[in-house]
């Protein structure tokens, strides 16, 4: 979430100078203290900032003079005459999101006791926890006893994190407010807030005390950071030239980029031109495109109607073959069709009657000529022997051999048959004689072979 950063929400302290159990609320990060002088309001402050910030225990760090009268441990025994020989204390500062609620608790415990050197160990609770709310520093025996050690990490547990060494707390404070690359970074930091919280610094605010401060707060530049400076200082000169240099090619360019300028108006005219035209195609097209669709759906219509009729026929046809079916087996389709078959017979046999008599009146034609051929012909009371060839068209002799013989052009009608046979097959040749009484057609037939 955009500025959504870490503030300090309140600060407490346990066990620690004058101060039994106290807390302090900020607002929006801020907090006003008011009081006469040596009331305490710098010890109070200079016991967080820097101290839970990097953990450093340094006197001269703790005094905002500089000075190394007081340490940290005095801030918990006080003096020798006050007969206080060991003391548990703890300071915290609690931070939040500025847009949500989230919460973050850093703190210092501190365990003194006299002739022996300071015991130190930094804490963060990570998990939401809040110090006074659901989670305490002190046991509850009757009387507020603050946590040991052991105790505080044991009541963390895997809400958060406490270290031993000030370098690891120092680390583990960047980690979770700042987020410096490098430590050393946040060190500088740290030294500027020491810097920066002088006494009485409104007073004597003078360049040169300006220049002092930023002078010890800030890390002097080495010969590597300053070699870049001093190259771009040496090659001003250069620079200043090849800028010259690059303001005439600029107004060349721009003399150039004018002259394009008019190409381009006039390409561009050009090109509106053919774009206006290709619009006014393209809304002949899109016309004739709504043209066809429409003639498209007329037609869809239209089939559809035509597929209906189809349908419908196609219905009517199936009733009319269920129909033709059951007719099929009634009697009088059976009927028909031996009628139709019996007319068709009609109609072969009138074919045939008319061959018939046409032969027929062939053979009477052929009958009156024979007839006139006879009457012409002398008289014999005996017919001769069949001994030569006969043609069809006469009553001359044809020899039966001609009638019989395979290969014959004349056959006769009806087919000559003898009795009894002569030959392996069929008959070669039999002489006939017949004996026909004059003057006309025989009467009797006389036969011998």
């Amino acid at each position: 979430m955009k500025n959504n950063r870490w503030i300090i929400n309140r600060i407490g302290l346990l066990n620690f100078w004058y101060y039994d159990e106290e807390e302090f609320d900020f607002s929006g990060g801020r907090l006003l203290l008011r009081g006469a002088n040596g009331s305490g309001k710098s010890v109070t402050m200079q016991s967080f900032i820097p101290l839970l910030l990097d953990g450093n225990k340094s006197p001269e760090r703790l005094d905002p003079f500089g000075s190394r009268a007081r340490k940290l441990e005095n801030y918990l025994l006080g003096e020798e005459d006050t007969g206080e020989q060991e003391r548990t204390g703890y300071l915290y500062m609690e931070f939040k999101k500025a847009r949500s609620d989230q919460y973050l608790t850093l703190g210092m415990g501190l365990y003194a006791k006299r002739g022996r050197p300071l015991d130190f160990w930094g804490f963060a609770l990570t998990d939401g926890r809040r110090v006074g709310r659901n989670f305490h520093l002190v046991k509850q025996t009757g009387e507020k006893v603050p946590l040991t050690k052991r105790e505080l990490k044991n009541r963390i547990g895997e809400g958060g994190e406490v270290h031993e060494r000030q370098k690891d707390y120092m680390a583990m404070v960047n980690r979770l407010l700042f987020g410096y690359d490098q430590l050393e970074e946040y060190d500088e930091l740290i030294k500027l807030l020491v810097q920066l919280r002088t006494p009485k610094l409104s007073k004597e605010f003078k360049p040169t005390v300006i220049y002092d401060i930023l002078s010890n707060s800030l890390q002097p530049l080495s010969d590597e950071d300053l070699r870049p400076m001093s190259e771009a200082i040496e090659n001003m000169d250069n620079i200043k030239s090849r800028l010259d240099q690059l303001k005439e090619s600029k107004k060349a360019a721009d003399r150039l980029g004018r002259e394009f300028d008019k190409y381009n108006t006039c390409l561009l005219w050009e090109k509106a031109g053919k774009y206006l035209e290709s619009a006014a195609e393209v809304a002949k097209g899109e016309a004739e495109e709504k043209r066809l669709e429409a003639a498209v759906e007329e037609y869809m219509q239209l089939q559809q109607t035509a597929e209906a009729k189809l349908a419908a026929l196609k219905s009517e046809q199936e009733a009319l073959e269920v129909k033709q079916r059951e007719l099929i087996q009634h009697d009088a389709f059976r009927i028909a069709e031996e009628l139709n078959k019996h007319t068709a017979d009609l109609e072969e046999w009138k074919k045939e009657k008319e061959q018939k008599d046409g032969a027929l009146q062939q053979k009477e034609e052929r009958e009156v000529k024979i007839r006139a051929d006879l009457t012409k012909a002398p008289i014999r009371r005996f017919s001769s022997t069949v001994r030569l060839g006969a043609t069809a068209v006469s009553w001359g002799d044809t020899p039966m051999s001609r009638f019989t013989c395979s290969g014959s052009s004349v056959i006769l009608y009806p087919p000559t048959t003898a009795s009894p046979s002569v030959g392996f097959v069929r008959q070669e040749s039999i002489l006939i004689t017949v004996v026909l009484p004059a003057p006309f057609t025989p009467r009797r037939e006389n036969s011998s072979p």
